[in-house]
């Protein structure tokens, strides 16, 4: 059950109306708690790979966690000062050594000399790694003071469990949603509409930009020698930003889900592209992550007593904050992933961080107030060094891989090294147009057919205001045209017109009407006095045409051409609905109809809305272009 999924959207509202309309406040966090064990039993291991108990395996491990976490958190709080610090140590190892066991046991498990069955595959336990961050900033904050042990299991529990963050995060810190959860939550309509504006902003970036991102990337990516420099960097620039608009979209669904409920998560990215240097970036980027990583793992490293460690000890009593930022880096690396791909981006971002600090420490801090030139250079520069570790993460997601293949560093080397070869235009060209036509969109461009019939139309409205038996022919056309619905004609159309081109043909001859009428019309209301000074001055008529018919026919044209646009993206969608071409919009509308993937649904027909707004907007740009041009 994801968060764009259809049965999402109906598991929210109605654990939403239970937990603010009909739970009293003694009964709401075991609500919120059963509702969040239930939507992680629905994502569960599929029963083709895992039958049997091996289904139930994550959910156990959850509620073993909660339990164990919470008699822990007791333990701490009720020992001797001294005695914290062992219990602490031994939660933390044996959380981090169940972390390390469900992330590392399946790409271990081939590597062992054992039979083939031998041992089982474990399935890998949704959420696994942001629970567990989650428990250990509770234990460490229990550790410290800073936070009580909670007494209540359940509590412990809907902190742990919440169906909000398991799943990708945020990571969220106990002492922040703790007392949330102890507070009454009732229902508010203004907060409900703040919450479902977030909610489709997220649901629009995952949906509609970073999944349409991503089919590019796989086109590209699924061929690595067979595409040169120019589409193996616009495929790598496309995954950074499908990266961050899935993640940043997920992120404010949670955080619209948490929000429907009462519950205040923050905020996980902050415009991290526009930072000046790594240290901003990752202040932006997955700050619950980048935040953690700094409380509770950086700062003791900086403080700890360095004296006891053996070689290093003897000359040093403290960590240096350059050695400490990249061991946290390279850290990083390893949460991410578990395969040697995650581990070598880790590595960069490690050198990024410590190479960034020790320019500070040699030329000194950068000037807060700098030439924006400057400012500009620098992300320029974080950016490209963020695109090139990218190489690295992608591969190691194994965007494109294709059937049968494992995708590792020797492929995002090869990727790299092919951003230098073929900078050829034709060859870029014809790349990029068979990765976008095989990737997501299996047609010409909307956009040229529609100029090259506007020009038609411009001309045949012209002949008709010139000669009488042209508008008499047409006549009929367009009216039967005008009348016939949009569902005849594709049925028609598709007996002759492959699927693939139904879709332009239809737009087109819906538009014609508009466009040839108000452009008639227009010509039609052209000054006669105009026009008779320019037959006493013997005005050629293509001057005549140029200098008053078209600023003339300007205004009702601008209005055909918006109304048309419009019509053009609607009766085209509908052939695509009904002849299905491979990779359309239309295609995926219908697969959201058949699926009831309501919100797959809502956001392809918001795509199709800024589409056409788009192309409208840039007609009108166009139009205005040119009456500025007559009118100078």
């Amino acid at each position: 059950m994801s968060f764009q999924s259809f049965s999402y959207f109906a598991f929210l509202p109605l654990v939403a109306f239970a937990y603010l309309k009909l739970a009293p406040k003694r009964f709401q966090t075991g609500l919120l708690l059963a509702a969040s064990l239930l939507f992680y039993w629905f994502n569960r291991p599929s029963a083709a790979q895992y039958g049997g108990l091996w289904q139930a395996l994550p959910l156990a491990l959850l509620c073993a966690s909660c339990v164990f976490v919470w008699r822990l958190g007791l333990a701490i709080q009720a020992a001797a000062p001294p005695r914290r610090g062992r219990l602490l140590a031994f939660g933390a190892a044996l959380l981090l050594l169940v972390l390390a066991l469900f992330k590392y046991y399946n790409l271990v498990l081939p590597l062992l000399p054992l039979a083939p069955g031998a041992l089982h595959s474990l399935p890998f336990p949704l959420g696994v790694s942001f629970y567990t961050f989650a428990a250990l900033s509770y234990l460490i904050d229990v550790r410290r003071g800073d936070l009580p042990a909670e007494r209540s299991l359940v509590g412990l529990a809907a902190f742990l469990c919440f169906f909000g963050t398991i799943t990708a995060g945020p990571i969220c810190r106990a002492r922040l949603i703790l007392p949330q959860l102890k507070a009454e939550h009732r229902f508010e309509a203004a907060r409900t509409v703040r919450a479902l504006q977030l909610f489709a902003l997220g649901l629009f970036k995952k949906v509609a930009v970073a999944d349409v991102l991503l089919l590019f990337a796989q086109q590209v990516f699924g061929d690595l020698s067979g595409h040169g420099g120019p589409a193996l960097l616009l495929a790598l620039v496309f995954y950074t930003f499908y990266l961050y608009f899935d993640f940043v979209g997920y992120s404010e669904m949670a955080r619209a889900s948490a929000l429907l409920l009462g519950l205040d998560i923050p905020e996980n990215f902050k415009t991290p592209f526009f930072a000046t240097n790594f240290s901003g970036f990752w202040s932006r980027w997955h700050i619950s992550l980048s935040s953690w990583l700094q409380d509770y793992l950086f700062t003791p490293l900086v403080w700890a007593d360095a004296s006891r460690l053996p070689l290093v000890g003897r000359r040093v009593s403290r960590l240096s904050p350059v050695f400490c930022v990249a061991v946290v880096f390279f850290l990083s690396g390893f949460w991410h992933g578990s395969t040697l791909p995650f581990v070598v981006w880790g590595l960069l971002q490690a050198v990024y961080r410590a190479g960034e600090e020790l320019l500070h420490q040699r030329l000194g801090k950068p000037k807060k107030r700098a030439p924006a030139r400057l400012l500009w250079a620098k992300r320029g520069a974080v950016f490209c060094l963020w695109v090139f570790s990218m190489a690295f993460f992608a591969m190691g997601s194994g965007v494109g891989q294709p059937a049968g293949a494992q995708y590792g560093v020797a492929e995002a080397f090869a990727l790299l090294a092919g951003l230098f070869r073929g900078w050829a235009p034709g060859r870029f060209a014809a790349e990029s147009w068979q990765a976008v036509l095989h990737g997501f969109y299996a047609q010409p461009l909307m956009a040229a057919a529609y100029l090259v019939f506007l020009a038609l139309a411009l001309a045949l409205a012209v002949l008709s205001y010139r000669h009488r038996w042209v508008r008499q022919l047409l006549s009929p056309l367009t009216a039967t045209v005008k009348a016939i619905p949009v569902a005849s004609f594709v049925i028609l159309a598709l007996l002759w017109v492959p699927s693939r081109n139904l879709s332009i043909l239809i737009s087109l001859m819906i538009a014609f009407p508009v466009l040839y009428q108000n452009t008639l019309t227009g010509l039609c209301h052209t000054d006669p006095q105009l026009l008779e000074m320019a037959r006493l001055f013997r005005v050629p008529f293509a001057r005549r045409l140029w200098g008053i018919y078209l600023p003339s026919a300007m205004p009702y044209l601008r209005s055909g051409m918006n109304i048309a646009i419009g019509l053009c993206w609607k009766s085209g969608v509908a052939a695509e609905v009904i002849g299905m071409p491979s990779g359309s919009i239309g295609e995926k509308l219908y697969q959201a109809k058949i699926y009831l993937e309501t919100p797959d649904l809502f956001c392809w027909t918001l795509t199709i809305v800024l589409l056409s707004v788009g192309c409208e907007k840039l007609l009108s740009l166009l139009v205005g272009l040119i009456e500025r041009r007559l009118c100078a």
